[in-house]
C-alpha cells in the first residue's frame, strides 16, 4: 500500500496550523487582558456607586445592582476566554511538539513506555522498541494509559495477516485526518485526567448492589408517604410528627445498607474522573463517519441495544452525581434522604451495571486502539515516504524482502539504505565487516522495519514483503554479577531461547550479532554452526554477524539458502571512514588494530614462543 497521492507535506501544514494556533493564543491574550481591564473598572463603578447611595445619598441603594450584573456577566465571559486560551495553548503545544518530531527532537517529548518493558522479551530490548529515545516514544501520541498499552502491545506482539491489513486500511484513512486527532488529543489533556482501566474494569465486574427487595419497596412507600407529609405539613392540615416518622424510617432503612453505600461512594469517587474522559472521547468517536470497515465495526460494536455508549456513560455519570448530592450536599441532603431518592439512585446505578456494565472492558478497549491507531496515523503522516508492507501469506513460507531499507530512528537525512532478502531460497545472511562498519544496525534496521510492519504502520523503506512470524534476536547480551552469569553463559541462554521459539509451527526471523562470543573460535564455530543448522532446519530466516571469519565458512553447508555479505571502512588521511553499504562476499580487513592506534595504544608484535596458547590455537 502506498502512500497517497493526496499526502499534505507535514512540515508545512503543521506550521500553518502552529501559527494559525499562535495567533489565538494571542488574541486569547488579548481579549482576557481587556476583560480583566473592564472586570477592574466594574469594580471601581461598583464602589462609586455604592458609596453614591450610602454615604452620599446622590443614588438609590437599587442601582448597585447595575454593576453587581455587569461583573457577574464579565466572570462568565472571561472564564470562556480562559478556556478557549487554555485549548489554544494545548493546540500551540501540540503543533509545536509535531514539528520537533519532525526535526528529530522528539526524545523526552512523549512517554517512553519504560512500565511496558520486559526483560525477557525475545526483541524489545535489543531493536529498542520501549524506553528513552525507542520506537515507542517516536510513535505514540496517546494521552490514555489505554491508548499507551495498546500501542506497546502491538509492537511487542505480531499480528496476523488479518489484523495486519484491516490496522493499515484503519491507519490510511486516519492518516490525513488531522483535525480529528488533534480534537481526541485536546479533549484528553484538557481533563487533565487518565482512564483508569483497572479501577473501571474492577468496578463494573464487581458484585451487584443486591439491595433486599423489601428494603426497595419499604424505601418507595416511605418516600410517597414523606412527601405526602410534606405537602400535608404545608398546607397545615397535620403536624410535623408524619415527617419525623418518615425520617426516621428512612434513616433506618439507610442504617441497613450503610456500609454498601460508602463503599460505592468511594468507588464512584475513584472511577468518576475517567468515565468523564471515557464518555467525551467515544462520543467523539461516535460523531464521525468513517469508511474503512475495521474502523466501522468497531463503533457498531460498541452500541448497547443501539444505545450509543456515550449517552450510555452520561446516564450512569447522572446518577453517580445524583447519590453525591444525596449525602455530601448540605442543603439538599435532608429533603432527599426524607424522600428516599438516594435508593433510586442506587436502583439505576445497580440496574446500569448489571445491563451496560459487562460491556465497559469493550468501550475501554476501543478508545486504546483508536489511540493506538491514531498514534500509526500520526506516524504515517508525518513520513509521507514510506509505504506499507506487502503482507504476504504465511502459506507461501517465511518472507522478508525490502527494498532501500532503512532505520527508523536515525534521522532521514542521515540514514543510509541497504536491500535485505529473506526468503525459502536464501535463509541466511552472514555479515562480517570491521568494527563500527553497520553491521548491529543493518540487523536493527531489519528488526525494527519488522515490528513496524506487523503492527500495521508504514516502514522505512522502498518496498518490503514480509510474512507474519515470531522473531527472536540475540544482539546486548550481558555478563550479570548479580546472576554470577557470564558473558558467555548469557549468550547461550539467549541462543537457547531462541532455538526454543523454532519449536512452535510459525517460523522465526533470527537475529544474532556476535553470535557465541566469549568463548575460543574452534567452539565458537561449532555451536555456531549447530545453533544455525537447527534454526534453518525448523524454517527460520535470518542474518547473523560476526568478527570471526571462520564462522563465514558455515555458508557453505547451505549452499544457495546462505550467502556472505560485507561491511567495510576506509582509511584516508589517517581518519577512518564508513558508508555503511553493504557488499557481497567476505571482508578482506580488519580496523581492530588501526582503531587501537587511533585511540593512542601503542602495540607489539606477539612471539609465539612467548604465547603457547596461542600458537595452539593456532595448530
Amino acid at each position: 500500500m502506498q502512500p497517497s497521492p493526496t499526502q499534505q507535506n507535514p512540515r508545512i501544514e503543521y506550521e500553518r496550523r502552529l501559527e494559525d494556533r499562535s495567533g489565538k493564543v494571542q488574541a486569547f491574550v488579548r481579549q482576557s487582558d481587556r476583560f480583566s481591564s473592564l472586570r477592574g473598572l466594574v469594580f471601581i463603578a461598583g464602589i462609586a456607586v455604592l458609596l453614591a447611595s450610602t454615604v452620599w445619598g446622590a443614588l438609590s441603594l437599587k442601582w448597585i445592582a447595575a454593576p453587581i450584573l455587569a461583573f457577574v456577566l464579565l466572570i462568565i465571559l472571561h472564564a470562556r476566554c480562559l478556556r478557549r486560551l487554555k485549548r489554544a495553548r494545548q493546540a500551540e503545544t501540540y503543533y509545536q511538539t509535531s514539528l520537533d518530531r519532525l526535526n528529530h527532537q522528539w526524545i523526552d517529548v512523549r512517554p517512553a513506555g519504560d512500565e511496558y518493558y520486559d526483560p525477557q522479551h525475545m526483541y524489545a530490548g535489543d531493536l529498542d522498541l520501549l524506553g528513552r529515545g525507542s520506537l515507542f516514544q517516536l510513535i505514540c501520541s496517546a494521552r490514555t494509559k489505554l491508548g499507551e498499552e495498546t500501542l506497546a502491545r502491538w509492537l511487542l506482539t505480531p499480528a496476523s495477516a488479518k489484523e495486519i491489513r484491516a490496522r493499515q486500511q484503519s491507519v490510511e484513512e486516519l492518516r490525513n485526518e488531522l483535525d480529528f486527532r488533534e480534537t481526541l488529543e485536546l479533549l484528553e489533556a484538557e481533563k487533565q485526567s487518565d482512564i483508569e482501566q483497572t479501577h473501571l474494569s474492577d468496578w463494573v465486574r464487581q458484585p451487584l448492589i443486591q439491595i433486599p427487595a423489601g428494603l426497595k419497596w419499604a424505601s418507595m412507600v416511605t418516600g410517597v408517604f414523606a412527601a405526602l407529609a410534606v405537602i400535608s405539613w404545608l398546607m397545615s392540615y397535620s403536624g410535623i410528627a408524619p415527617i419525623c416518622v418518615a425520617i426516621i424510617i428512612q434513616v433506618c432503612l439507610l442504617f441497613c445498607i450503610g456500609s454498601r453505600i460508602r463503599e460505592l461512594l468511594n468507588q464512584t469517587d475513584e472511577v468518576r474522573d475517567g468515565l468523564s474522559v471515557l464518555s467525551d472521547v467515544l462520543s467523539l468517536i461516535e460523531q464521525r463517519k468513517f469508511h474503512s470497515p475495521h474502523l466501522t465495526a468497531i463503533i457498531t460494536a460498541l452500541q448497547t441495544d443501539g444505545v450509543p455508549p456515550s449517552r450510555s456513560i452520561a446516564q450512569l455519570r447522572r446518577n453517580i452525581q445524583g447519590l453525591n448530592n444525596c449525602f455530601r450536599n448540605q442543603f439538599s441532603a435532608p429533603l432527599t434522604i426524607l424522600l428516599g431518592i438516594p435508593f433510586h439512585y442506587m436502583f439505576a446505578i445497580e440496574r446500569w451495571l448489571q445491563r451496560v456494565g459487562p460491556h465497559c472492558p469493550e468501550w475501554l478497549a476501543a478508545v486504546g486502539e483508536f489511540e493506538a491507531l491514531c498514534s500509526l496515523a500520526g506516524y504515517a503522516y508525518e513520513h509521507p515516504e514510506d509505504p506499507f508492507p506487502e503482507i504476504a501469506d504465511p502459506a507461501e513460507g517465511p518472507r522478508f524482502e525490502g527494498t532501500e531499507l532503512g532505520h527508523p530512528l536515525i534521522p532521514l537525512d542521515q540514514v543510509v539504505r541497504n536491500d535485505v532478502t529473506l526468503n525459502s531460497e536464501h535463509r541466511l545472511l552472514m555479515i562480517s565487516g570491521s568494527n563500527m562498519s553497520g553491521k548491529s544496525t543493518l540487523m536493527r534496521t531489519v528488526g525494527t522495519n519488522f515490528v513496524l510492519a506487523l503492527a500495521g504502520a508504514p516502514v522505512r523503506a522502498t518496498r518490503l514483503t514480509v510474512t507474519p512470524m515470531q522473531a527472536g534476536t540475540a544482539m546486548r547480551v550481558q555478563d550479570s554479577l548479580q546472576q554470577g552469569a557470564s558473558l558467555f553463559y548469557q549468550s547461550v541462554a539467549r541462543l537457547s531461547a531462541v532455538v526454543h521459539l523454532a519449536d512452535a509451527p510459525e517460523p522465526v526471523l533470527f537475529l544474532l550479532d556476535e553470535i557465541l562470543q566469549g568463548t575460543n573460535s574452534h567452539d565458537r564455530r561449532i555451536g555456531a554452526q549447530s545453533v544455525i543448522e537447527t534454526l534453518i532446519e525448523r524454517g527460520g530466516i535470518g542474518i547473523v554477524t560476526t568478527h570471526d571469519l571462520a564462522l563465514t565458512e558455515i555458508t557453505s553447508l547451505f549452499g544457495s539458502q546462505a550467502k556472505n555479505v560485507h561491511f567495510e571502512d576506509q582509511l584516508i588521511d589517517g581518519k577512518m571512514t564508513f558508508d555503511y553499504r553493504m557488499r557481497p562476499g567476505i571482508v578482506e580487513h580488519s580496523n581492530a588494530l588501526e582503531l587501537m592506534k587511533m585511540m593512542g595504544i601503542e602495540l607489539k608484535a606477539l612471539d609465539p614462543e612467548q604465547n603457547p596458547e596461542s600458537a595452539d590455537l593456532k595448530q
